[in-house]
C-alpha cells in the first residue's frame, strides 16, 4: 500500500449534523417526559403563593410600643371611662317622672278614661264641654292647696309644639326618643320654645286654667301618646312610682 493510501486510511470520517443530534443528553431526556412540565408549574405556583403569604403577613403585623423599644408605664394605659360621670354604653333608658317637683303635693283631680275600669272611675273620667261628654285621655294634676305650681318635663326630648289654644289653653308638646309624646295643657308662663331640647326635670311652664276643664280650676292636663299612631296611653301606668 502506498504512502498516499496510508494517509487516507488514517483520516476519520466526518460526523453528520444528524449524527450529532442523535445522542440526546440526560437533561433532554428528562424534559421529554410528560410529567415534568406540570410538576414544575405546580412547584413554581407553590413558591409564589408562599412568598405572597409571607409578604402579606409581614405587612399586617401589629407593632406594639414594646417592639419599638418604648417602655409603657401604667400611666399610659387607656383611661377608665366608667369614672367621673362618664356615660356607660349600656346605660338604662330614662324613666318617665311625674311632671311636678313633689308628687305628694298634688292630686289626680280627673283620671284617665280606662275602658276596663269600674263604672265609677269611668264616670269620673268624663269631661262635659258644650253639653257633650268626652272621655278624658289624660290625667289632671291639681295642687292640694289650689295654687299654681311648676310644670316639669317628664322625660328628656325635643319640644315639637308650643301653642295657645282657646279651649285647652297654652300647650307644650315634647317628643321623646322612646317613641312617646308628652303633652302639657292648661299652662301659664310657658318657658320653652318650639325646637328646644329639654332634659327630664326642666321647668317648662306653670299650671294654669283652660276652658275645656274650667271647673277644675288651676291644674295641669298631662297626657302621653304614642308617636306611631297617636294613641293615648294612661300616664299612671308608666310614670315612676318612686318619685
Amino acid at each position: 500500500m502506498s504512502d498516499q493510501n496510508k494517509g487516507f486510511q488514517k483520516e476519520e470520517a466526518p460526523k453528520t449534523v444528524q449524527g450529532a443530534q442523535g445522542s440526546p443528553s440526560a437533561w433532554k431526556k428528562l424534559l421529554a417526559k410528560k410529567w415534568v412540565f406540570p410538576a414544575t408549574y405546580v412547584a413554581a405556583a407553590a413558591i409564589i403563593l408562599t412568598l405572597m403569604w409571607v409578604y402579606q403577613d409581614t405587612g399586617t403585623k401589629t407593632v406594639s410600643q414594646e417592639d419599638l423599644g418604648i417602655k409603657v408605664s401604667s400611666d399610659d394605659q387607656a383611661p377608665d371611662n366608667s369614672k367621673d360621670g362618664a356615660v356607660a354604653v349600656n346605660a338604662p333608658a330614662e324613666a318617665m317622672q311625674w311632671p311636678v317637683k313633689d308628687r305628694s303635693l298634688v292630686d289626680v283631680s280627673i283620671p284617665f278614661y280606662d275602658v276596663n275600669a269600674t263604672n265609677e272611675v269611668k264616670q269620673a273620667a268624663m269631661i262635659q264641654y258644650n253639653d257633650q261628654l268626652t272621655p278624658h285621655t289624660a290625667i289632671d294634676l291639681k295642687a292640694k292647696d289650689g295654687a299654681a305650681f311648676d310644670v316639669l318635663a317628664a322625660l328628656s326630648g325635643k319640644v315639637t309644639a308650643v301653642e295657645q289654644n282657646p279651649v285647652v289653653g297654652s300647650l307644650v308638646e315634647i317628643t321623646h326618643s322612646n317613641g312617646l309624646i308628652s303633652v302639657y295643657q292648661s299652662l301659664a308662663e310657658v318657658k320653652v320654645t318650639k325646637g328646644a331640647e329639654v332634659k327630664k326635670g326642666d321647668v317648662i311652664a306653670k299650671a294654669g286654667r283652660n276652658e275645656f276643664e274650667k271647673e277644675d280650676g288651676v291644674h295641669l292636663h298631662f297626657e302621653v301618646r304614642q308617636v306611631t299612631d297617636n294613641a293615648a296611653v294612661n300616664p299612671e301606668t308608666i310614670l315612676n312610682a318612686k318619685q
